[in-house]
C-alpha cells in the first residue's frame, strides 16, 4: 500500500512559469548552466546550480554555494515569484513531446515506502553525488526536484485524470526545446481523496528516473527524523516531491555506447571475433536502429552493421536478457576489454535523444584524431590505446522496456548502469516542496 499524499507547494506566479522551469541539475555542466543563466536569470538553474553566481574560484560544492541557493529561493519567495497553495492538494503535470503526451501526478511520496521497498528502485546511487543534493535540500528546507516515479496504470486513475483535464490549466506553455507543459490543480476534496484511495492500492511504485535525488530526500527526511525525536511522521520531512506517470504512457529511449578502441584487434579480427555470439552482416539502413529486441547496430570505419545475439547468450533472467546486459557481458566486457562500465573511461554513453548521427559523428571524430596521432606520437604506439592502428566503435540499442524495469526492480535487483534513458524530462522550480 502507497502512501502518496497531497502537498501544498510553492509554485509559479502566473506569468513566471516558463522563465522558472529549468530542465533537471544534473544534465548539464557548470559552464552549460552558466550560459543557462546569464541568458536567463528566472531560470531555476539559479537556485539548483548556485555555484553559477561565482566564478571558477568558488568550489561547486562549496558551503557559500548553498547559502547563496537558501538566499535566492527565499528573495523569490518573498519578491513574489512563487505562490503557496492555501490546502493540500495533488497536481496533473502534462508533458507533451514529437506529439505524444504523458501526464504525471505530482504528490509526495513517502520516505517509509522507499526505505520499506514500497518504492523500488532498480539503480545504485554513488555517496559522493547523493551529499550535494543532501546539501542543497537541507540547506534550502526545500526539495526542489521532483522524482520521476512509475506506478502501473489503472482505469480508474485514468478516467479521474481525464476527468481533471477537462478543468482549464493553470500553466500552458513550451519550453525551448519544443516541450509541451500543462499544468492542473486538483483542489476537490472527493477528487483527491479518491486519487489517494488509489494509489493505496498500488502494492508497489518504481522509481523510474532520480535515484540520487530520491535517496537524497529520504536522507534529509531521516536527518531531521534524528533531530525530532518526537516526530509523528505526518511532518513535511517525512515525504519527498514527486511526479508519478502510469507505466502505460512512458517513453524509454534508446541508451547507446561509444568505446575509444578495439583493444588491439584489428577490425577484421575483431568481426570474427564477436561472429562467435553475434551474427554480424552490413545493414540495410543506415543508420541502423535495432526494431526488436535482441538486435544491435553497430558503427565501425564508416559502415553500420547488424548484431543478432545468438540464441546460447540470450536469457530469460530479468537483469541478464536485458539487451544492455547481452551487449556488457558478451561483447564489451570480454572482446573490448570494458570490464566496470560505470568506471572505465574508454566508454561513453550517448543518450537516445541525440540521434545515431551523434554515435558517427563521435567515431568519425575518433578516426580524424587518430590519424593526427599517427603523425605526432608514433612513440605510443606500443600502447595499443588511442593511438594509430586504434578506431573507435559505437553501438545502438532497442531501449529497454519499462516492463524489464519492473521486472528488475521486482526481483530485488539492480540493472547495469546507463540502461534507460526517459523523455522529455521534468522541469524543476514548477513545484517546490517545503520541509517545514
Amino acid at each position: 500500500m502507497a502512501d502518496i499524499r497531497p502537498f501544498c507547494a510553492y509554485r509559479p506566479v502566473k506569468g513566471m512559469e516558463d522563465r522558472i522551469a529549468a530542465l533537471p541539475y544534473d544534465v548539464y555542466s557548470r559552464e552549460e548552466a552558466t550560459k543557462v543563466v546569464e541568458g536567463n536569470p528566472d531560470s531555476f538553474l539559479a537556485i539548483d546550480r548556485a555555484e553559477t553566481g561565482f566564478g571558477p574560484q568558488v568550489d561547486t560544492y562549496a558551503e557559500e554555494v548553498y547559502q547563496r541557493a537558501a538566499r535566492l529561493l527565499r528573495e523569490q519567495i518573498s519578491g513574489g515569484r512563487f505562490l503557496k497553495e492555501d490546502k493540500p492538494c495533488y497536481y496533473l503535470y502534462e508533458l507533451t513531446m514529437n506529439g505524444r503526451s504523458q501526464t504525471g501526478i505530482v504528490a509526495c511520496a513517502s520516505i517509509d515506502d522507499y526505505c520499506n521497498n514500497i518504492i523500488k528502485r532498480h539503480e545504485n546511487t554513488r555517496a559522493d553525488k547523493e551529499q550535494d543534493r543532501i546539501r542543497h535540500v537541507d540547506v534550502c528546507n526545500m526539495q526542489t526536484g521532483p522524482i520521476f516515479l512509475a506506478y502501473r496504470s489503472s482505469g480508474t486513475m485514468r478516467d479521474m485524470v481525464q476527468a481533471a483535464k477537462g478543468e482549464a490549466p493553470v500553466y500552458d506553455f513550451v519550453s525551448e526545446d519544443g516541450i509541451g507543459h500543462r499544468v492542473w490543480v486538483i483542489a476537490e476534496t472527493e477528487r483527491i481523496e479518491g486519487i489517494r484511495k488509489q494509489f493505496r492500492e498500488q502494492n508497489a511504485i518504481y522509481i523510474a528516473d532520480g535515484h540520487h535525488r530520491c535517496a537524497s530526500a529520504v536522507k534529509v527526511g531521516q536527518m531531521r527524523r534524528e533531530s525530532h525525536p518526537s516526530y509523528t511522521g505526518q511532518e513535511e520531512f517525512n515525504y519527498f516531491l514527486s511526479v508519478l506517470f502510469p507505466d502505460e504512457e512512458l517513453y524509454i529511449m534508446d541508451y547507446n555506447r561509444v568505446v575509444r578502441d578495439l583493444n588491439g584487434y584489428t577490425p577484421e579480427a575483431f568481426l570474427n571475433r564477436i561472429s562467435e555470439d553475434f551474427q554480424v552482416e552490413r545493414a540495410s539502413q543506415t543508420p541502423f536502429r535495432p526494431e526488436k529486441k535482441g538486435d544491435f547496430g553497430m558503427y565501425l570505419e564508416g559502415s553500420w552493421y547488424r548484431l543478432r545475439a545468438k540464441d546460447h547468450i540470450r536469457s530469460a533472467d530479468a537483469v541478464e536478457g536485458l539487451d544492455v546486459s547481452i551487449l556488457q557481458n558478451h561483447l564489451l566486457g570480454p572482446v573490448l576489454g570494458i570490464r566496470d562500465p560505470k568506471t572505465d573511461k574508454r566508454i561513453d554513453f550517448v543518450g537516445g535523444i541525440r540521434g545515431l548521427e551523434e554515435l558517427e559523428r563521435r567515431v568519425d571524430m575518433e578516426e580524424e584524431m587518430s590519424m593526427e596521432e599517427e603523425m605526432s606520437m608514433e612513440e605510443e604506439v606500443s600502447t595499443g590505446k588511442g593511438i594509430s592502428g586504434d578506431r573507435r566503435v559505437a553501438f545502438s540499442l532497442y531501449p529497454t522496456s519499462i516492463g524489464e524495469l519492473f521486472a528488475v526492480a521486482d526481483s530485488g535487483r539492480l540493472m547495469p548502469p546507463k540502461s534507460t534513458w526517459f523523455e522529455p524530462k521534468l522541469r524543476s522550480g514548477l513545484f517546490l516542496h517545503d520541509l517545514g
